[in-house]
Parts: C-alpha cells; sequence; structure tokens
C-alpha cells in the first residue's frame, strides 16, 4: 500500500506544481514582455524536454533503478519548482524568457524520471490490476489539477509571484527523504527490446498517436483558457482557477471507474478509447463555442463542456496504457520491468510531446485566430485518432473473422476427407 501512497502523493504534489502556473502565469509574463505565442512555447518547452527524456529514461530505468530514479527526479522537480518563483526578479524581455525556458527544461526533466519510474514502479506491484491502479491514481492527479489552480490564484493574490512556486516546491522536496526511507527497492536485468520494433507495431503506433492527441488537446488550454475567460467573462484571477475544476474533477472522480471496467472488461477498451476521442473532439468544437455555429458564449457552456472533456479523456487516457502493455506481450515482448520501463517511457513522451505541440500550436492559434476557432481547430486532434483506432479495431475484428471462418472450413475439409478416406 505504501507504494501507492508514495506514488500517489508524487503524482498530487507534482501536479499541483504543475497546473499553478494557470491561473495567473500568462498574465505576469506577457507584463515581462512575453507574447501569447511565447507563453506558449514556455508551457510546451517543459513538455518537449520532458518528451526527449521520458524515452530516455523508459529505456534505461533497469540500470538506473526505479527507486533511484523516482527520488532524484523529485528533488529536482522540488528545486526547480522554487527556482521558477524567482524568475519575477530577472529583467524583462530575453533574460526572462530564457530563464523562464532553462528552469522549465530542468524541471521537465526531473519530472519524466519521477513519473516513467512511478508508472512502471505501480504496474510492477499490481500486475493484473494495470488500469485500475493507474485509474485511481488519476484520483490525485486530478486533484493536483484541481487544487493547483485556486490555490496558485489566492497565493498569488495573497503573497505575489514568488510565494506559491516557494510553497509548493517545499512540499515536494519535504516527500524525498520519506520516500528513499519507506519505497521498496525493485531490481531486474536489463532486457533486449527493441524500441523501434515496438514502436512500428500498428497498433500500437495509433494508440500512441491517440495519447498524442488527448495530451495536445489538453495542453492547448494552458497558455489561452485563462485569458479567454478572463476578457471573455471578465472573472478576477482568483476566480479563474475555480473555472478549472469542471475539468479535473470530472477526469479524477471517473477515472477509477473507467480504470475498473478496463481491467475487468477487456473487449470494452476499445470502445472507450473510440466514443472518447470522437466526444473530446465535439466538446471542443463546443468550447469557444466555433463562430460557424453562431451561438453565443456563455459561462455555463464552456464549464459544461469542460466537464465532459474530463470525462472523454480519462474515457480515452487510462485505458490506453495497459492496451499497449497487452499488444506488446501479444508481440512476443518478455514480461518485466524493463518493457514496463519502455512502455511507461513511451506513454510519458508521447503524453509530454502532445502537451509541446498543443499549446506551441495552440497559442499561435490564439494569437492568429482568436480562442474559438482555436478550439475547433485543436479538436481535430482527438477526432483524427478516435476515427484512426476505430478503422483499426473494425479492420481486426475483420481480419479475425476471416481467420475464424478459414479454419472452420479447414476443419470441414478435413472431416470430409477422413470420410472418403474410410468409405
Amino acid at each position: 500500500m505504501f507504494i501507492m501512497a508514495a506514488t500517489a502523493s508524487m503524482n498530487f504534489s507534482s501536479m499541483i506544481c504543475y497546473s499553478i502556473l494557470g491561473p495567473f502565469f500568462p498574465k505576469e509574463a506577457e507584463k515581462k514582455g512575453a507574447s501569447s505565442t511565447t507563453v506558449g512555447l514556455i508551457f510546451g518547452c517543459f513538455a518537449l524536454f520532458n518528451f526527449f527524456s521520458s524515452l530516455i529514461m523508459g529505456k534505461y530505468l533497469v540500470q538506473i533503478g526505479a527507486k533511484f530514479m523516482f527520488v532524484s527526479g523529485m528533488f529536482v522537480s522540488g528545486c526547480a519548482t522554487i527556482l521558477f518563483g524567482m524568475l519575477d526578479k530577472a529583467p524583462n524581455g530575453p533574460v526572462f524568457i530564457g530563464l523562464c525556458f532553462l528552469v522549465r527544461a530542468v524541471d521537465a526533466v526531473g519530472f519524466s524520471a519521477a513519473m516513467t519510474a512511478s508508472f512502471s514502479i505501480l504496474a510492477k506491484a499490481f500486475p493484473k490490476n494495470v488500469a485500475t491502479v493507474l485509474g485511481s491514481l488519476e484520483i490525485f492527479t486530478g486533484l493536483g489539477l484541481v487544487l493547483g489552480p485556486p490555490i496558485g490564484g489566492f497565493l498569488y493574490q495573497s503573497f505575489g509571484y514568488e510565494i506559491p512556486f516557494i510553497a509548493l516546491g517545499c512540499v515536494v522536496l519535504i516527500m524525498v527523504p520519506l520516500n528513499i526511507y519507506l519505497l521498496p527497492r525493485y531490481d531486474s536485468t536489463p532486457g533486449k527490446e527493441s524500441f523501434w520494433k515496438f514502436i512500428t507495431i500498428p497498433k500500437i503506433f495509433l494508440l500512441c498517436l491517440t495519447i498524442f492527441a488527448l495530451s495536445a488537446s489538453l495542453g492547448f488550454l494552458d497558455p489561452t483558457m485563462s485569458l479567454f475567460v478572463l476578457e471573455k467573462f471578465q472573472l478576477p484571477v482568483g476566480f479563474v482557477g475555480l473555472v478549472f475544476l469542471g475539468l479535473a474533477l470530472s477526469y479524477s472522480l471517473s477515472s477509477p471507474l473507467l480504470g475498473f471496467l478496463s481491467d475487468k472488461k477487456p473487449p470494452l477498451r476499445k470502445w472507450l478509447l473510440v466514443i472518447g476521442g470522437l466526444v473530446t473532439s465535439l466538446c471542443y468544437f463546443l468550447l469557444g463555442p466555433a463562430p460557424v455555429l453562431h451561438i453565443e458564449s456563455k459561462l455555463w457552456l464552456f464549464v459544461l463542456m469542460l466537464v465532459i472533456i474530463g470525462f472523454s479523456l480519462a474515457m480515452s487516457g487510462i485505458p490506453a496504457f495497459p492496451e499497449i502493455l497487452g499488444c506488446a506481450y501479444e508481440n512476443g515482448f518478455e514480461e518485466g520491468l524493463s518493457l514496463l520501463g519502455l512502455v511507461s517511457g513511451l506513454f510519458n513522451g508521447l503524453w509530454s510531446l502532445g502537451s509541446f505541440v498543443g499549446p506551441t500550436f495552440g497559442g499561435f492559434l490564439n494569437d492568429k485566430l482568436g480562442f474559438e476557432w482555436a478550439a475547433a481547430i485543436q479538436g481535430g486532434w482527438p477526432l483524427l485518432s478516435g476515427l484512426a483506432i476505430g478503422i483499426y479495431y473494425i479492420y481486426e475484428a475483420s481480419c479475425r473473422r476471416r481467420s475464424s471462418s478459414q479454419d472452420v472450413l479447414g476443419t470441414e475439409e478435413e472431416r470430409a476427407h477422413l470420410l472418403s478416406s474410410e468409405t
């Protein structure tokens, strides 16, 4: 149980540190001379470095050690969070922007190490209930996303820019010695799994596209949503964080149930993946809403769409990890910590790549077209992934039916041949 508690606490604190930027950082960065596109790049920089480091961490998890990777990642992430709180003292313009990129990159490396190790540790400890455990873990991820914006907004309004980062960074650092003392150590021998052989399996490639699409659509909201809510609905900065509650609460509360269903009813995963992608796409089209619909933007409609997006993201995101793992076993990959590291690194890496493309591309679209059109275009990612994985599952089912009918036909021919021989 401590394994679950340790990884849950890490997810909770890390998500708070990640999400506190949303309500106030875009506005603060604009004061320091950063455009909306640059703010998107700062958000995306974290994800880009997370992408590369997750793949590396996943590949060398066994050599580094899962426990060491976990606690050292937490330490680096906590220190980087505190440093980010000092950046308001940096000179305006290129110096401030450059330091933002540097500190976020360091934070990303630490975060990727901790997340990749935690996913692998959980999958190793609970091999029969991977989706259920990951779904339960997402409660704490969601709570971190829920509490991060309002806590960040409150601390920012009450104490200024530095305190939110210093306080939450210290919370992460406090948990490092606890995990060093209490977390068990996992030893394993390095495997011979080929990353390229793994990623080129068609089903895994499409599942990776699903992970990327969900992350890109979610990451789009980081640099754009707070500015849209402030300008459109005239809410105070402290209340902007409450708007995030709709998405984060629905995601965290639905994740355990969807994880349980994924483990108990594996054939249900394909439906969750397809329907989740299509529903997410529809909600992004209505989030603005898209100008072509000629629907007036209302706060209640905006919050409702966020609630449904949170649920649909869980529908597609939670089954993806066990579905990739199951596909790896079907294709002859050896079960063990080495494979779990590869899958965890790939999962976190693709999620991070989407978190880079979403804010950067979304920030650019927001600058050029406005939030309404930008949100509608971002909805194209989950639409593409939902349709692609749906078509693959239809093709897979038709191949199995054809193979089954050929087996039956072959059996009947053998029986007829035996009967004729006996006669």
